[in-house]
């Protein structure tokens, strides 16, 4: 590895190291560096346990254990300067181990995890999020969908030639090379996959697709986006003529349908219907998490005003440690999936946002004036501008607590 000089315009060679020679120990050290930043494997992965040791009849314990994006347990083994000669046969049977879990005992071991870790968060929520599914929707460990991962600075060969023979069996196992470098006090870390190399890996993991899903659950997720399909298009053709918003929106199969007509790009009005409440709000949906922050910042400005203007208090979320925020109005205790509660929904929810966009439509023009913004990447603020111009509001004044 080498680092560019761009004034020299030279290139300068990294000392590259063991971890045993930096004094660097696998739990504390590349276990944790994985367990926070799990993107450096490739792909979104969501950590549900660490030092995980709560299998029947045995104490062996695996370093990390993860979901993937389409819920397959994910079993990653950290190794340092070696892989060793078995561990192969370590990670094939913590996979089994894990192969029976079922999604109540994963979501109650993401929760040991989150409460060990100090925060304040519930599993079914978090997992929720993860997947952009309702949790009773998400379906989780199917059979024959476990994967490997494995991680070391130098692969024996006898580990890697089992591993290319596991491979030809569909069994979803990858080797990631790391190597520590060092330039002065700096130290810096490579992490590459070198099996399945990157050209083959689409194909390997195309075969591991083609298990079939479960059939209750695939008949369950039907039968949900068929009701919710028929609830949009109910509820849809009650906005024609009445707001700027929603008036060429289809119905989708999502517990969610969005519009447009802030006047703010990725700001968007949503519904949202699940199994035990349903409300209308304001998201703040742009791909950078601080413009979503700095617009909520400006918007919660003037609550008072538009909480008097919707007639209710609203519930404003600014969610600091996800991308997006939000601001919304919801009324719990009905159901998308009981019909005797949609007479009572399509009455309110149309009402709701109607009253909703009225309430922001001043407040999001006075924003806008007061931002600059160039495109949906950037938002920069300027100074409001002091003028007769009454049909804009100004952000009122905070009153000293």
């Amino acid at each position: 590895m080498y680092l560019i000089d761009r004034i020299l315009n030279r290139i300068q060679k990294l000392e590259q190291k063991s971890f045993g020679e930096l004094g660097l120990r696998e739990r504390q050290h590349l276990q944790e560096w994985l367990a926070y930043n799990p993107e450096a494997l490739g792909e979104e992965l969501l950590i549900i346990q660490k030092e995980f040791d709560k299998f029947s009849d045995t104490n062996e314990r695996l370093d990390l254990l993860a979901l993937d994006k389409s819920g397959n347990i994910v079993v990653i083994e950290n190794k340092l300067d070696d892989t060793g000669r078995d561990v192969t046969w370590q990670v094939q049977k913590y996979a089994s181990y894990c192969a029976t879990l079922t999604k109540e005992q994963i979501r109650s071991i993401y929760q040991q995890y989150l409460d060990r870790q100090g925060l304040n968060e519930e599993a079914e929520s978090n997992l929720a999020d993860f997947f952009n599914l309702e949790y009773d929707e998400i379906t989780l460990n199917q059979r024959q969908t476990q994967r490997i991962m494995m991680v070391a600075a130098n692969f024996r060969k006898e580990v890697t030639s089992t591993v290319l023979w596991l491979l030809d069996f569909n069994i979803r196992i990858q080797c990631f090379k790391t190597t520590p470098f060092v330039l002065g006090d700096q130290l810096f870390l490579t992490l590459e996959q070198i099996i399945p190399t990157k050209d083959t890996e689409e194909f390997v993991i195309s075969m591991a697709q083609k298990t079939k899903e479960e059939i209750t659950t695939q008949e369950g997720l039907k039968s949900r986006h068929h009701i919710r399909m028929e609830f949009w298009n109910k509820l849809l053709p009650l906005l024609k003529g009445k707001t700027p918003i929603f008036q060429s929106t289809s119905a989708t199969k999502d517990h969610w349908v969005s519009s447009g007509g802030t006047g703010i790009s990725g700001l968007v009005y949503s519904f949202t219907v699940t199994k035990s409440y349903a409300g209308v709000s304001l998201t703040f949906a742009k791909s950078n998490k601080d413009e979503n922050k700095l617009l909520y910042d400006e918007l919660i400005k003037y609550r008072d005003s538009i909480e008097r203007e919707f007639g209710r208090t609203l519930k404003w979320e600014r969610l600091d440690d996800k991308i997006s925020s939000r601001v919304g109005f919801y009324v719990s205790g009905v159901s998308i999936f009981n019909r005797e509660d949609w007479d009572k929904m399509l009455d309110f929810l149309p009402t709701d946002m109607i009253k909703l966009e009225r309430a922001m439509r001043k407040p999001l023009v006075g924003i806008k004036r007061n931002t600059k913004i160039t495109d949906d990447s950037q938002v920069d603020l300027i100074p409001a501008i002091n003028d007769n111009d009454t049909t804009v509001i100004a952000p009122p004044v905070q009153s000293p607590n």
